[in-house]
């Protein structure tokens, strides 16, 4: 790898932070905006859902792909890049008439996102050290994790008081901020002693397999369960993704490095942090309840998650302390089972009038108390359990299925709140909706027990490595 006797500095934190918050907050901004948009642009709810859920989907498929690319041509290169596809997928979105730009558009955020995420992983883990770096991936997490507390409300502000289009053009002024922040930082990649030929071939099996499947998630039901369209998609479905293990297990440069997924620690991290970013989906099912079911406006409901803003950015720190303290395993059991509480009390739809009000803002808070104690004892534990030369494959990984979950978690929710709430009950579509993101939580909690290490000792020698 690349040396230099650069530190990170505070500046270089602000600059990725409000790089990594062109997706986090204002791309996903979109789960509480949904209305509006509909009545705005005239599109159906599936085709609204599909480009809701994309942005996630090729984040999350491309996103190794870019962690590689930043390993091998510059951290900051691929971060610049990322920056630059946001500020072009905004524009999009800022212009856009119909479905076919919002479609595009959301496509280019998630390939940004891709590009952002694991470069600047990357660059912490380079440029900070020990308790620094755990202070900048705490921020980073801010960015993360905080930014998906902010979006909702600030969304529905934005939205209720400006329009909806106003929200991508603060993306494109945090971004055009972000590359001037982090502007002077070295370089940071590594050296190459190897040529390898990039796995085309499992790239392509693998978007095949992933969109096939979040079409058959999202407009399953209307091209209808047995239709020769989803019975096909799902044949594709089937057949790419059993190809894509056979191949990808039997070659050295396959797309996604299997051999990080020998080390447990590593394989707990991520796996639960697909299944909890998987939850994302009980933003889009509680903020479109509220507004049709009981008849909030977007910024109304944004202001009933406002508890899940504050306890999310204070509790990433709180989370910090307690991974320095004792360890991961234990902020990241609490923090799943706080958020399947949190969750479970928005649940409770058949509760009427302001009560049901205040058990959404408690659920709201405890969400954010939930997910902000889990988020940096994860990410510490994914990117200190990978190997120098791989840091940027494996965060990409890792972000990975932050990406791959909140797509799925949002198609999946959306997609069984519609074809309920079609049938004239929004009460039991929500109920049903928000215990899909319960069971989210308790199968994360489940991988957390059995993945993740006891001591506080495991966890300190792998931070020396």
């Amino acid at each position: 790898m690349t040396t230099t006797a650069y530190k990170g500095t505070n500046k270089l934190i602000v600059g990725i932070v409000f790089g990594v918050i062109t997706f986090w907050l204002f791309a996903q901004s979109m789960v509480n905006i949904v209305p509006d948009v509909q009545s705005d642009l005239g599109i159906s709810s599936d085709l609204l859902s599909i480009a809701i859920s994309l942005t996630a989907l090729f984040s999350g498929i491309f996103i190794v792909v870019a962690g590689g690319m930043a390993d091998k041509f510059g951290r900051m290169k691929l971060t610049y890049f990322g920056l630059v596809l946001s500020i072009i997928g905004s524009l999009l979105l800022v212009i856009t008439q119909g479905a076919t730009l919002l479609i595009i558009g959301r496509i280019i955020q998630g390939l940004s996102a891709a590009c952002i995420m694991p470069a600047t992983l990357a660059l912490m883990k380079t440029y900070f050290e020990g308790a620094d770096r755990q202070r900048a991936l705490s921020y980073w997490s801010i960015g993360s994790w905080g930014g998906s507390g902010i979006c909702s409300f600030a969304g529905g502000a934005i939205a209720t008081y400006m329009g909806w289009r106003w929200i991508f053009i603060f993306s494109i002024a945090f971004s055009l901020l972000a590359m001037l922040l982090i502007k002077g930082t070295p370089e940071s990649k590594v050296v190459q002693t190897t040529k390898a030929k990039f796995d085309s071939f499992g790239l392509i099996l693998f978007v095949v397999a992933m969109v096939c499947l979040n079409l058959i998630i999202t407009r399953g039901s209307t091209f209808g369960w047995a239709s020769a369209t989803t019975i096909t998609m799902i044949i594709i479905f089937v057949l790419s993704t059993g190809l894509f293990f056979r191949v990808e297990l039997r070659q050295a440069n396959s797309f996604i490095d299997f051999s990080l997924f020998k080390n447990r620690a590593y394989t707990g991290a991520t796996l639960s942090n697909f299944l909890l970013n998987a939850v994302a989906g009980t933003l889009v099912v509680a903020n479109t309840y509220v507004q049709v079911g009981r008849g909030f406006t977007a910024f109304q409901s944004g202001l009933l998650s406002i508890g899940y803003l504050v306890c999310a950015l204070g509790m990433i720190r709180v989370g910090e302390k307690i991974l320095q303290r004792i360890g991961a395993r234990k902020p990241m059991i609490m923090g799943s089972s706080i958020t399947a509480i949190g969750i479970t009390l928005m649940a409770l739809t058949f509760i009427p009038g302001i009560l049901y009000t205040i058990l959404v803002f408690i659920g709201f808070a405890l969400f954010g108390v939930g997910l902000g104690m889990y988020a940096t004892p994860s990410t510490d534990t994914a990117v200190s359990n990978a190997p120098e030369d791989k840091v940027g494959v494996a965060s990409g990984i890792y972000k990975m299925a932050s990406s791959l979950g909140g797509s799925f978690g949002v198609a999946i929710s959306a997609t069984i709140y519609g074809v309920i709430a079609a049938s004239g009950n929004v009460d039991l579509a929500a109920l049903i909706g928000l215990l899909t993101n319960v069971a989210f939580c308790i199968v994360s909690l489940i991988a957390v027990i059995v993945t993740t290490p006891r001591a506080k000792k495991v966890l300190s020698v792998e931070l020396n490595q």
